[in-house]
């Protein structure tokens, strides 16, 4: 019987095997109209990705699923004139979007696709994310199956469906008949799954003579690669092995402060310690960078420096933690009640079982770990970022109540409060994504020869990032009545126009019907309400 890896999202184990839980496949596209022989986008302010300011008002013509023109057309607070602007013929696609914003379409480093445990199917996936403006996902581990995610990433790309663009990153190790012990696997292992079509690898843990053989061995054809440093291989090998041997990015953050011990080498865990016990694996990582090197200090600056110096990219997804330092926020979130699926809402209650769920007990004291846990690691990430580093957007949605689409507008709003001025977030969700993946040349910006991938808004998200949420941002009107503003108006993919905002409903009745199908209302842990 042919043995398995045990993939659970954030959580990997090798000690069991399972069959990969695969979801239900996208239906064939209905949504979304394009691409077109020639599409004008008219009078639009661009956020071009690349870390530029705002220019606007432009015209952009797309033809087919590329740019071809941007052409500045007026000024601010002027009518436009229109012998300035490019001809428009009576067979063009016309958008009239004239004080409207203009952005690259958002890369997502950290997107699993759902999971039978979830009980989400990948049109409820794919739409929650294209409804947020991501038109480009990392799927890391393909945890539904190599096969199937391939199967997935080429329907995207011929635009079958409607979804964002898939690239697959394979856990290591999946699909082998036997464990991977020695070099000599471990390269086997590499090379077959680069015949099958795979993007990339991603890493969890394993001896240090397989980790140095596997991901040389990918960087040396080729590939690009991720890694979950877990913490049961952690002691052996942290970020600062991983990246000289040839790693190009990693994720959430454990690795990094071991990377930074000095006065221990191992994490100082509790005795009563048990991985199992996700209270425990949890709890005790809320403390893990208080024990590393301290802000600017020698050893802190030789880390970062190293990991710039080998042009490493950092992925912190943020928002799956958020829980930990303000568990009522994440489980009260507004999108909750609308668009979380009842199975998915089960899947996060508090459970011995159920991966992300550990809310046994969770204290006040443990908040408060979290929130010095995040202050330290903030700050190093935002020390990255300005002495050059690239710093990626990442969710891991699907996990610790965080929501596909909504977790990714989250993450952007934490990497503000890191430390990044707007323009700096923004260039991490669509430059530098493209950059970490290979795909600069492609996608990440709007300029002339790139694919047509584009998030417009009404309003200014560099203003407020919550615009972009597909609830939109609160304000108040002229009567002193609140009102919603924003959420995505357009997401554009390969020159194909999807109003996001129907994409929302198509989502809002996926979810009426399940409630409707299982009886089930969405009610806070404990409560009858």
């Amino acid at each position: 019987m042919k043995k398995k890896l045990r993939l659970l999202g954030l959580c990997f184990f090798t000690l069991s095997t399972f069959a990969f839980a695969q979801i239900e496949p996208a239906p064939d596209r209905q949504e979304g109209e394009g691409p077109f022989e020639r599409l004008v986008i008219r009078g639009v302010t661009l956020i071009d990705g690349t870390g530029a300011p705002p220019i606007g008002p432009v015209d952009i013509i797309v033809k087919q699923n590329k740019i071809t023109e941007i052409v500045a057309v007026g000024y601010p607070g002027l009518p436009i004139r229109e012998e300035d602007r490019p001809k428009v013929e009576s067979t063009d696609k016309v958008l009239d979007l004239e004080g409207h914003y203009l952005l690259p379409g958002f890369v997502d480093m950290h997107g699993h696709i759902g999971g039978r445990g979830q009980g989400t199917s990948a049109e409820y996936v794919y739409k929650l994310w294209m409804a947020h403006g991501i038109t480009t996902i990392r799927d890391p581990s393909t945890s539904n199956g190599l096969d199937w995610v391939l199967t997935e990433k080429r329907r995207s790309e011929r635009n079958e469906i409607t979804a964002p663009r898939i690239l697959a990153y394979t856990a290591f190790g999946q699909g082998a008949e036997n464990p991977i012990i020695n070099a000599e696997q471990a390269k086997a292992w590499v090379n077959e799954n680069a015949k099958k079509g795979a993007d990339g690898i991603k890493f969890f843990g394993a001896n240090p003579e397989v980790m140095q053989a596997a991901i040389s061995e990918n960087k040396r054809i080729g590939l690009r690669s991720a890694m979950h440093h877990q913490q049961l291989d952690v002691a052996r090998w942290n970020v600062l092995h991983s990246a000289r041997a040839g790693l190009t990015s990693m994720e959430h953050w454990y690795g990094l402060p071991e990377a930074l011990f000095e006065d221990k080498t191992i994490q100082d865990f509790r005795v009563d310690y048990n991985y199992r016990n996700e209270q425990h694996r949890f709890g005790e990582a809320g403390k893990l960078w208080e024990q590393a090197a301290k802000p600017e200090t020698e050893h802190w600056n030789a880390v970062l420096q190293e990991l710039l110096d080998l042009d490493f990219t950092l992925d912190p997804t943020f928002n799956i933690y958020e829980a930990n330092r303000d568990l009522m926020r994440a489980r009260t979130a507004e999108w909750h009640a609308v668009y979380t699926l009842p199975s998915l809402w089960m899947f996060y209650q508090p459970s011995r079982r159920s991966h992300g769920s550990y809310w046994f007990d969770w204290t006040t004291s443990d908040e408060l770990n979290w929130k010095k846990n995040y202050q330290l690691w903030m700050k190093f990430i935002n020390d990255y970022k300005n002495k050059g580093g690239r710093v990626t957007a990442g969710s891991d949605s699907g996990f610790i109540y965080q929501l596909y689409g909504f977790a990714y507008i989250r993450e952007l709003e934490l990497l503000q409060e890191a430390g990044f001025h707007p323009l700096e977030v923004i260039r991490s969700a669509t430059m530098y994504g493209a950059e970490a993946l290979g795909m600069d040349k492609e996608i990440g910006t709007v300029e002339v020869g790139k694919l047509a991938d584009f998030v417009i808004v009404e309003e200014n998200p560099l203003q407020n990032l919550k615009v972009l949420y597909g609830t939109g941002a609160i304000r108040i009107d002229d009567s002193n009545e609140p009102i919603r503003v924003g959420g995505v108006k357009y997401t554009i993919k390969d020159g194909i126009v999807y109003d996001a905002k129907a994409l929302l409903e198509d989502v809002r009745q996926i979810v009426i019907d399940a409630k409707a199908k299982a009886g089930y209302t969405v009610k806070q842990p404990g409560l009858d309400w």
